[in-house]
């Protein structure tokens, strides 16, 4: 019976058992329009990694991110097995000084520079994006006073002193197409520095001028105090980490209250705590091919503040404070500060960042999705659909080891691959020159030290192309100066060279006028003056005077040092070394007045350069 019933119901779940449909095969991905795909890459989107991801870029822009993605016919295919795919990297504290510096900073895998304080000039001969330079987001001219920082480099700008010129002074930024605003408030006084500084109720204007006029306020600060102030002035981000004392909780709290972002500069701040980081970079494999002499001159250079070395550990730990309470850490450089160059530097900032204490994934937000946000550029920073193809692919794998961001396999900007050989050929052949120069024989007369003793009555010279009046007349200013070999004294024996001349006021800052003496076969020739250790001669007058050193490894930009003098000849010495660091082309030596308005007159005399 049983048997009969399971049969029969047997029979029925045949008889009632529905018609079976077939579902259809999935259809293959949509094919998405690119001209460029990476594939097999581990891509970092700015915030997360995806592993073994495609990524495509149609045009300047990344129109798909994923795994599985097809891959159109016609797009350049680039294989990504073993390398990561980075957003462009964004500096997010720099000093553009020239136009090459940008395109340096590409070079090296950085998309993006914030400038922190240029000309207006320049801020706005950059401020169209290009796809062989980094972007330039510019500040212009900073805010400070009379005699504060920002005066010291012998450039004219505007200054104020009281909260009643904020709004003029913002206004005028604003003009002049300033991305934000920046603010000094700092004195120095920590690292030894005689600054004048903006008091807190004029930072606190400048805030809200610039806040009314839907600008961003970062405040420059040396001390905790001076962030402290920025802070309650409702400031948005902090330039620079403070380094006298570690935050304090309360501090920490209310930074992260507010939203505060901090443009650490690590790569700068080591500069004048210990030196040690940009030696690093100099000595990469993966980096000193595309670094030029000037740059390797500029890491090995150390910025040692009048008061001593500061420590490491207060910065270094206030990093680490601020970015476990979450407030955004930008990475930064100060470049071209002596221990930084631009882009390069960058990726030495990365290493510090995480040696004080971030992930390598949280560093590389640092220098990519975190100051996008930071200052609104919401078409960069990330790698994800619809943002701009400003992208980095290095060799390795940069969670293990952040140091594989100096192997760069490629980079693109606004979804264009920038060769960055010709900057290696360029570095190559620079340093071909310079072994040159160091391998010329020095000017014959070297040896017999005596430059000139001008007893003979005249300009003569024991080697080089003898003195020349120097003024700043040859850029169009309008000081003068005259060159005369006149006896010592009425009762003393021999003769001295007398200069006299004038400093245009309108010629101000940048005015000179002295005396040039020429060392080289020829004006402004490179000599090898690397036998000589001191400069050497006796002066009279009142004041003081500038020598300047002016070589090819400096450029147009000579060193220079001041000397007061006295009424009767005393003797004075220039360590060669300390103007620059191997004077193996040296093309000029200048004495003359100090750059104040003005008449000036002094008298030299048994001029030497000894071994």
């Amino acid at each position: 019976m049983i048997r009969a019933a399971l049969l029969g119901l047997a029979v029925l779940g045949v008889a009632c058992r529905p018609e079976v449909s077939i579902a259809p095969a999935p259809a293959p991905p949509a094919e998405i329009a690119a001209n460029l795909a990476f594939v097999g890459v581990d891509v970092f989107d700015g915030m997360e990694w995806i592993d073994d991801a495609t990524v495509l870029v149609s045009g300047e822009t990344i129109v798909a991110v994923g795994r599985g993605l097809r891959v159109p016919a016609g797009a350049d295919r680039v294989d990504g097995a073993g390398h990561a795919l980075l957003p462009g990297l964004i500096d997010a504290h720099v000093h553009v000084n020239t136009a090459g510096d940008p395109k340096q900073a590409l070079a090296f895998g950085v998309t993006t520079e914030i400038d922190m304080f240029t000309l207006p000039q320049l801020a706005a001969a950059l401020r169209d994006s290009s796809a062989t330079r980094a972007d330039v987001v510019s500040a212009g001219i900073l805010a400070t006073t009379p005699g504060g920082h920002g005066t010291e480099y012998g450039l004219a700008i505007p200054t104020l002193s009281r909260p009643a010129e904020a709004d003029a002074f913002v206004a005028a930024r604003v003009a002049e197409g300033s991305a934000f605003l920046k603010i000094v408030h700092d004195d120095g006084a920590e690292l030894g520095l005689g600054f004048t500084t903006l008091d807190p109720a004029t930072v606190t204007a400048l805030v809200d001028a610039a806040h009314a006029r839907k600008l961003r306020a970062v405040v420059h600060v040396g001390t905790l105090e001076d962030a402290e102030h920025a802070l309650a002035a409702g400031a948005d981000g902090l330039a620079h980490m403070f380094s006298d004392r570690e935050p304090p909780p309360a501090f920490i709290a209310a930074a992260k209250a507010s939203g505060m972002f901090v443009t650490d500069t690590l790569a700068v701040i080591t500069s004048m705590c210990d030196g040690r980081h940009a030696l690093g970079l100099v000595e990469d494999s993966r980096l000193a091919p595309w670094l030029r002499p000037k740059d390797d001159a500029n890491l090995r250079a150390t910025l040692i503040p009048p008061a001593g070395r500061p420590s490491c550990k207060p910065a270094f730990a206030g990093v680490a404070a601020l970015h476990r309470a979450g407030v955004p850490i930008l990475a930064s450089t100060d470049a071209p500060n002596p221990g930084t160059v631009h882009g390069a530097s960058l990726l030495g900032e990365l290493s510090l960042l995480v040696e004080a204490g971030l992930s390598p994934t949280d560093a590389l937000a640092a220098a990519t999705s975190r100051p996008a946000a930071a200052f609104g550029l919401d078409d960069r920073g990330r790698i994800v659909v619809g943002r701009r193809a400003d992208l980095l692919l290095v060799r390795g794998d940069p969670r293990r080891d952040i140091t594989v961001v100096r192997d760069i396999t490629a980079i693109y900007k606004n979804g264009r691959a920038f060769d960055r050989e010709p900057l290696a050929r360029i570095a190559a052949l620079e340093r071909s020159q310079i072994a040159k120069l160091r391998a010329a024989a020095p000017p014959a007369g070297l040896a017999a030290e005596l430059v000139s003793g001008f007893d003979d009555g005249t300009l003569a010279v024991g080697f080089g192309a003898g003195w020349q009046p120097s003024t700043d007349q040859i850029r169009g200013g309008k000081s003068t100066v005259t060159l005369t070999v006149v006896p010592e004294g009425e009762r003393k024996p021999g003769k001295v060279l007398s200069i006299t001349g004038q400093i245009d006021p309108a010629s101000l800052p940048g005015a000179w006028a002295g005396a040039a003496l020429f060392p080289g076969a020829t004006p402004m020739a490179p000599a090898n003056l690397a036998g000589a250790k001191t400069l050497e001669f006796r002066a009279r007058g009142t004041g003081a005077i500038v020598v300047m050193l002016f070589s090819v490894q400096g450029g147009s930009v000579p060193s220079a040092t001041r000397i007061e003098l006295t009424p009767e000849f005393s003797t004075h010495r220039v360590m060669l070394r300390d103007l620059v660091a191997d004077p193996y082309d040296v093309t000029m030596i200048f004495i003359g007045g100090e750059a104040r308005p003005g008449p000036f007159g002094f008298a030299i005399d048994d001029v030497r350069l000894i071994k």
